[in-house]
């Protein structure tokens, strides 16, 4: 059942435990075998098949420093607070229904400015959350693009990318259950994540605070068409 939403109060979304996990409280993105293996382990593989808008959050500090954040919770700076506003004003007229956002504060300052003129239900989604890079947190970026980081988090201690893809997809369908059309604002591993299950007609890296529409293409089970805001 989907949280209610009394004024414009943040809800948050916890963590869901799938059975058969070990690493992540979401997801580990394999089935296991034998009689623990459940239907809904296989379901948080598959994003849902809904158009929506996606947000990475704006500049922090250590994006200017090129320093890998993943988990740890670094602020908006000031450029970044002023990009969260240049979104603000290119989606005042897009019809959005609700904002997901990831609980770290440099996603949640973003949409919290953005649904400043979007006046809709704000609804955090932890599993929205950024990879957790564990012991590179904090040190400079070393591989490019960024997909190739996250693949390595795992080296550092961090979290696997196939566990962390899981957990994303469930965040981004958990999303996708609110209505919609839903504005995702979170992080550049969660739309590598989006591309990672899916086909994009674009393979960069996400720029911050940039909107973008994101859309299945009909006819085709992965393709997923994307479109500036």
């Amino acid at each position: 059942m989907l949280p209610r939403f009394t004024g414009r109060s943040a809800v948050r979304v916890p963590l869901t435990p799938v059975s058969g996990c070990a690493w992540s409280p979401v997801c580990m993105g394999r089935v296991s075998e034998g009689a623990g293996a459940s239907a809904g382990s296989k379901e948080c593989k598959m994003l849902c098949r809904k158009r929506f808008y996606f947000l990475r959050h704006g500049q922090t500090d250590w994006n200017a420093k090129k320093l890998c954040q993943g988990q740890r919770d670094v602020p908006l700076n000031a450029l970044g607070i002023e990009q969260a506003h240049e979104a603000k004003r290119r989606l005042a007229d897009v019809p959005i229904a609700t904002v997901c956002c990831s609980p770290l504060s440099r996603a949640r300052q973003t949409a919290e400015i953005i649904n400043d003129a979007l006046k809709c239900p704000l609804v955090i989604v932890d599993a929205l959350k950024e990879i957790h890079f564990a012991a590179a947190e904090g040190e400079p970026l070393l591989r490019h693009p960024y997909e190739a980081l996250l693949r390595d988090a795992e080296r550092y201690g961090g979290e696997p990318f196939d566990v962390f893809v899981a957990r994303a997809v469930s965040g981004l369908n958990q999303a996708l259950a609110h209505p919609g059309p839903v504005l995702v604002v979170a992080h550049g591993g969660i739309f590598c994540a989006v591309q990672a299950r899916v086909r994009v007609d674009y393979d960069g890296d996400m720029t911050n605070a940039v909107p973008v529409c994101l859309e299945p293409i009909d006819g085709e089970e992965t393709a997923w068409r994307m479109q500036a805001v």
